[in-house]
């Protein structure tokens, strides 16, 4: 009997530390997607976000960790191994990589609102289908952006969601779950050294199996 292809969320980012919005948005976009699990792809460095205050990639995997040790999210720090540091690029290798695997990349939207910044924004929308979670503050801008005015035509309908596997590419589904206040960078006024209590830490990557050294 041939057994349907894993689905998988990937959510990009920072984790400059994770948090519990990452954890509520993502335990949601499970269930309204009807994913088998979620993969948090922490970026050894965001081209749109600068250096200066940036933890370790060892201690924001360890945040990562720490929060999903109890959910069927696994935390990865792939691009190192990968050698990519740009999204369209690590798209792409993640679908050469686990062919047998299908996914769907999850992005708040903050995200949404300078998509079109993205290098090869475009090539991300027709590798894989995209959900777009809201964030509280940048719907508007979210909704009027350049990404979506070229998006428009490809929305599906919330109701068909979990159907995603199915869509033909482009196809973006608008998801709207309870409002979560919570961010990094409050975090990060409040603690500014937490990273501090990881600084010996040596995590294993959850996807490839490896130890995270740098």
């Amino acid at each position: 009997m041939k057994h349907a292809p894993r689905k998988i969320g990937l959510l990009g980012g920072s984790f400059n530390p994770a948090h519990g919005g990452h954890l509520a948005i993502s335990l949601d976009a499970m269930e309204a997607l009807g994913l088998d699990e979620v993969w948090w792809l922490v970026s050894p460095g965001n081209p749109l976000k600068a250096q200066a205050g940036m933890a370790p990639l060892t201690a924001r995997v360890m945040s990562a960790k720490s929060l999903a040790r109890r959910a069927p999210i696994r935390v990865s720090a792939i691009e190192m191994e990968l050698g990519t540091r740009y999204t369209d690029d690590t798209l792409a290798a993640l679908t050469r990589r686990y062919p047998r695997l299908t996914f769907i990349w999850l992005m708040g939207a903050d995200n949404l609102a300078q998509f079109d910044q993205w290098r090869n924004w475009q090539d991300i929308a027709r590798t894989m289908a995209i959900a777009v979670i809201a964030r509280p503050g940048y719907n508007k801008a979210a909704y009027g952006s350049t990404a979506m005015a070229w998006f428009r035509r490809f929305v599906r309908p919330v109701n068909q969601r979990k159907s995603w596997t199915n869509w033909r590419l482009p196809a973006l589904v608008l998801l709207r779950f309870r409002p979560d206040p919570r961010s990094a960078t409050l975090l990060r006024q409040k603690a500014p050294n937490w990273h501090r209590i990881h600084a010996h830490a040596t995590p294993r990557d959850d996807v490839t199996g490896r130890l995270i050294t740098s």
